[in-house]
This record gives structure tokens, C-alpha cells and sequence, in this order.
């Protein structure tokens, strides 16, 4: 089977190597949004060692507790561990560390919540064969592993059960953009950062849809064949997605990620718009959202202490699931009977003001290479984020795309701007009035920042206005 070449995750495979240089077992879980390849990583590492693999079955409404266990046996049987009865937990398990009490062992439970959720014995029957058994084989090690980052922190990293057991909580992030940019190898030097930056706006850094890029082709085709092709795997995949994770409440979910497309939005603003009152069933699903990896909370900061303030806003981090809500979901007819076959982005409807807000995420979601643009240590910094101030009597309303505060009470005030044409004068005006709204405390100076996709027109560079001016390509590179 030829596999596509692993790219990137060179943290995270350091972090998991580093644990096999211990004398003891070890239990780890790894977490993430789904596609963003954790599976991969863990059959990566697994190469160097003896591994065992098991997944949980799809969520579906026929699925039960015996059809895991069942499925888990033919799992055992492939593994070469035959004969095993599906009737119980600890028998299953307790077969396989008879397979795995010696020598470098890698044993993988993926999607663990699938495998578990529908039998309340599953867990403490985990716990009980790690204690007496797979922790006996001091090179072995367990990873659990999961999108459900809920049901992960509910019942393992937060359980009594499991605390002092896991040794570490590896969350995959999005790659980074300069990992994103191998995708196009070995074209990367010859496409157009603006090219690139069409598709990252809609794939994010999610490893399993960059790889479906071909560099060969313009952004437009590669887009038309993923999002506006009968089929395409970008047209089916929100679904999947959101069925596996969400499946009791996908409509109460789908219904909070709409209201947030558009930009940000308080609890109170949400529950306003969904003509619902405040209630905690909307906050727990907000907080299913951000530990599922697609929305991110961002909290306000009071300039003065340096410390986070009550005021926070929602945010759709991910770039796939707005454009799908956007552009996929309201053409799916269009899409079915092939009405897409000469597809020009610009002309979607709001394309500007969408593609501004997922410029806004790939940048916040890179913002370690910004800082080091910016030169400034992380441990000089104080508070960083999108930054935004409600309006009151004695103050107006304020929003800065993002904004970085150091211990030396200077302010990087960040304008993320895109824009089809290079930037005039006009983001000179419109920055003024935002530093105006802002209410700095004395004794702090301001450094604008200017972050842009297609260029930036001399009279904006003659005005020296900007400390710093980035081009989203030196973010690729």
C-alpha cells in the first residue's frame, strides 16, 4: 500500500519518543479534531517497535455494547490472538497482555470513546488490567486515543480512576503553515503565496485535506473538484465529521456553528440570534465545540493588571466548516447535478468579508512565527490574542484582530487584512481610529503591525506608519 508522505509533527514525535527512554510503562492519551492525523502519527511511530492497533466502531443507531465487543475480538484475531471470548472487558484485555508482557510494546485504542461509551464496565475494567497487568511490562506503551476530546477529559483526564496514570495528554493542533507549504512540493516555489493562501482558506492546516491538493492544478480547479464536485470529499466530509462526534445533538451544534459563522460572538449574543435564553445546555455544547478543536474561546484582558477579564467571545477557528456552511451546504443541489463547472472564487457571494475572517484564523493559529517576525521572546509576553473592548459609558466599543501585550508595556496591535489588490492609504485611517478606541493605559507605547496577502502599496510603506509589515508569505516560509 503507498502511503502518502508523512509531513511535519516533529514536536509531537520528539514528545513520544522522549517517553520510551523511561524505565517504566507508559499510559498517554492523544487527542484532536478528527483528520487531523493522529491515527497517522501513531502508526509512524509505531513502525520502530511490535504494535497492536484496535479502533471503536462508527457510532450508529444499531450499535451496541456487544457489537464493540465483538468487533474488538476480530480485531484481537487479526492481531494473531484468536479464540478470545467478545463477553467481557477484562477477559479481552486481559488476553492481549498476555501478547504484550515482554519486550517494546506499542498497544493503540483508537477512538476509545466509540469503543467504550455504550458499557459502563469498560473503563474501570481498563484501569483494573493497567494496573495488573500492562504496566507489568515496564517497555510497554498504551496510548488511548480520541476526537471526542469531552468524553476523553470526562472520563479519563478528570476521572479518579485514571489521575497519577497518564503520563501525558498530547493535543494535535493544525500544522503550521510553513509545514503546510511542503503540500505543494515540488511546485511550493513556483505557485503564488495567494494561490496557496485560496486553498489554506479553506483546508486550514488539517493534514488530510492538503494532501488532497494537487500542485499541478490552480487553486480554483483543486477547489472545484474537493468543495463543488458531486462526491468530493470536501462535500461529504461535515457530515461525517459531525454525525461520529455529535451524533444526539448534531442539529443544536450545526445551529451554534452557523450563528458563529459569520464572526464572533459572546454567549449572550449567540443565544440572542438562536432566540433561545441563556442556558447552560448552550454552554456545554459551546464547550464540546472547543474541545472537539473547531470553535476557540478568546478572552478579553484588562491592559492595566495584564490579566484576563470576565468578557469572551466564540470563535469558528476552523476554516473547513465555515466554508462549508458558507459555500458547500446552500449549493448541495447546485453541486448534485454538476451546475459548478466553471467555478470563479470572487464571485461567491461575501467572498471578501469570509476570506478575511479565515485569513484571521491562519494567522492566530501561527501565532508562534508571527512572534518571532515581530522579535519578540514568548516569555516577554504578558497576554496575547484577539482583542476586543464592549462599548460603555466611558468607553467605545474596540476590536483588534489580534493583539500581543509584553511585560515591558508595549502594545503590537495587529491589522490581519485581506485584500484582492494591494492595500492603499485607507488601513492607515482605519487603524488610527481603532488605537483611538482603545483605552491604553499611560506609560504604554503602540506598535502597529500590518499583515497582508497581496501586497501593500508604496504610499502605505512611504508613510513608515507600520513597525512591521508581513507578507502571509513569509508566514509559508
Amino acid at each position: 500500500m503507498h502511503q502518502s508522505p508523512f509531513i511535519g509533527r516533529e514536536v509531537e514525535m520528539g514528545r513520544l519518543r522522549g517517553l520510551l527512554k523511561k524505565k517504566s510503562a507508559s499510559l498517554v492519551v492523544v487527542r484532536g479534531r478528527r483528520r487531523i492525523g493522529k491515527s497517522r502519527l501513531l502508526v509512524e511511530f509505531g513502525d520502530e517497535m511490535k504494535s497492536f492497533f484496535f479502533t471503536g466502531t462508527p457510532p450508529s443507531r444499531r450499535t451496541t455494547a456487544q457489537l464493540q465487543r465483538d468487533d474488538f475480538v476480530r480485531q484481537l484475531a487479526r492481531a494473531g490472538i484468536p479464540g478470545v471470548h467478545p463477553d467481557d472487558w477484562g477477559n479481552m484485555f486481559w488476553h492481549l497482555s498476555k501478547h504484550t508482557n515482554k519486550g517494546r510494546i506499542l498497544i493503540v485504542f483508537d477512538e476509545i470513546s466509540w469503543m467504550g461509551s455504550k458499557d459502563s464496565e469498560f473503563l474501570g475494567k481498563l484501569k483494573n488490567c493497567w494496573d495488573m497487568y500492562f504496566s507489568k511490562n515496564a517497555q510497554l506503551m498504551l496510548i488511548l486515543c480520541g476526537s471526542i476530546s469531552s468524553w476523553i477529559e470526562e472520563n479519563i483526564l478528570s476521572s479518579t480512576g485514571f489521575v497519577g496514570r497518564v503520563i501525558m495528554d498530547l493535543v494535535l493542533e493544525e500544522l503550521p503553515l510553513n509545514v503546510c507549504n511542503s503540500f505543494w512540493r515540488p511546485k511550493e516555489k513556483k505557485v503564488s503565496s495567494y494561490e496557496k493562501f485560496k486553498l489554506l482558506s479553506i483546508t486550514g492546516g488539517v493534514p488530510l485535506y492538503l494532501e488532497q491538493i494537487r500542485p499541478d492544478l490552480p487553486a480554483e480547479q483543486n477547489i472545484r473538484d474537493l468543495c463543488f464536485t458531486k462526491g468530493g470529499l470536501l462535500v461529504k466530509e461535515f457530515e461525517e465529521i459531525f454525525s461520529d462526534i455529535f451524533s444526539r445533538s448534531i442539529a443544536t451544534h450545526r445551529e451554534i456553528i452557523n450563528c458563529l459563522a459569520d464572526g464572533p460572538k459572546d454567549l449572550g449574543e449567540i443565544c440572542e440570534k438562536l432566540r433561545k435564553n441563556q442556558g447552560g445546555r448552550y454552554s456545554k455544547h459551546l464547550d464540546e465545540l472547543v474541545k472537539a478543536g473547531f470553535v476557540q474561546r478568546d478572552f478579553s484582558w484588562h491592559l492595566k493588571s495584564g490579566k484576563a477579564g470576565k468578557l469572551s467571545r466564540f470563535r469558528l477557528s476552523d476554516n473547513y466548516l465555515r466554508f462549508y456552511l458558507k459555500y458547500i451546504a446552500p449549493n448541495r443541489a447546485k453541486i448534485d447535478r454538476g451546475g459548478f463547472s466553471n467555478l470563479m472564487l470572487a464571485n461567491l457571494s461575501g467572498w471578501d468579508g469570509v476570506m478575511g475572517l479565515q485569513f484571521e484564523n491562519l494567522v492566530t493559529h501561527n501565532r508562534k512565527i508571527l512572534w518571532t517576525m515581530m522579535g519578540i521572546p514568548p516569555e516577554e509576553i504578558v497576554m496575547e490574542g484577539p482583542f476586543f473592548q464592549n462599548s460603555a459609558a466611558r468607553q467605545a466599543g474596540c476590536q483588534i484582530d489580534y493583539m500581543v501585550q509584553t511585560r515591558f508595556n508595549t502594545l503590537y496591535i495587529c491589522e490581519i487584512k485581506f485584500a484582492k489588490n494591494p492595500i492603499g492609504l485607507r488601513v492607515i485611517e482605519e487603524m488610527e481610529e481603532k488605537t483611538k478606541q482603545l483605552k491604553v493605559p499611560k506609560r504604554f507605547s503602540i506598535r502597529p503591525v500590518l499583515i497582508h496577502v497581496n501586497g501593500v502599496e508604496d504610499s502605505v510603506l512611504d508613510r513608515e506608519y507600520f513597525d512591521k509589515v508581513i507578507n502571509f508569505n513569509q508566514l509559508l516560509e
